[in-house]
């Protein structure tokens, strides 16, 4: 830090309140983590710079930005302490420019208002989903007419060449277990399981292996081997059902909302 950022901050939390100074050359806070607050809406600052509070609803938007999808649960204190410290910092370099007038920079001006739109257009989607979101009656309607809705139980084996998997079919209409067959000659990970891969869509697949599975009747075998960009597959047809309606729920409320 530059010698003009020398202030002091204030750190707040549900439990307790702590006066920290910031040093004028370089030093850094340390802190604990903000502790949570039992009612959102009216939970403290988590911090006051120079009489300016980060809020909670704040920190908390920033972490899960920074987080990526990841848990929240991954998260430790020292994490939080350190996401802590880049606000507060952010916020006293923002206040040095705010003073400095860099929001009048033409550069800047533009930089802002185009942050503006996207947040307000992200806003207005989100809402606008919020208030479309189909009800169970046209999610039900929506699963009964879909015409892809199929799962697939089937076993596998994935093996380097056609040949090989040539010579593996002939055993296996020769009376040799799939299951036995798998665990012996398949370079997949499901040979521990003898090849089984449960349940799944066709859209889980590629295209090579979801047709030649739809192709099949329960209780058959591919004739010939089936390339995909992995190896040769021969795969074997176990049953058939409608996907649930929860696990197909999602789907089908994205593309009534699209």
């Amino acid at each position: 830090m530059t010698q003009f950022f020398s202030a002091q901050w204030t750190r707040v939390s549900a439990v307790t309140a702590i006066t920290i100074l910031l040093a004028a050359c370089g030093k850094g806070q340390q802190a604990a983590a903000p502790a949570p607050a039992a009612d959102k809406a009216a939970a403290p600052p988590v911090a006051i710079v120079n009489g300016t509070p980060i809020s909670r609803e704040a920190f908390d938007d920033y972490l899960k930005g920074l987080l990526r999808g990841k848990p929240a649960a991954d998260v430790t204190a020292d994490d939080k302490n350190q996401v802590l410290d880049q606000m507060i910092n952010m916020q006293l370099i923002a206040a040095q420019a705010d003073k400095d007038g860099l929001q009048n920079d033409a550069d800047v001006a533009t930089r802002i208002a185009l942050l503006r739109t996207q947040i307000l257009a992200d806003a207005a989607a989100q809402k606008y989903v919020k208030n479309n979101e189909p009800s169970d009656a046209e999610l039900h309607t929506a699963y009964d007419a879909a015409t892809d809705k199929t799962e697939y139980h089937a076993l596998h084996i994935l093996v380097a060449s056609k040949e090989k998997g040539e010579q593996l079919i002939k055993k296996l209409k020769a009376g040799a277990k799939f299951e036995d067959v798998a665990k012996a000659e398949s370079t997949d990970n499901s040979k521990a399981n003898g090849g089984d891969l449960g349940w799944f869509t066709t859209a889980r697949m590629v295209k090579p292996f979801g047709d030649a599975v739809k192709a099949l009747k329960k209780g058959e075998i591919t004739p010939e081997p089936v390339q995909t960009q992995y190896g040769w597959h021969i795969i074997k047809l176990e049953d058939t059902r409608d996907a649930p309606f929860d696990q197909f729920k999602t789907q089908l409320t994205n593309g009534i909302m699209q």
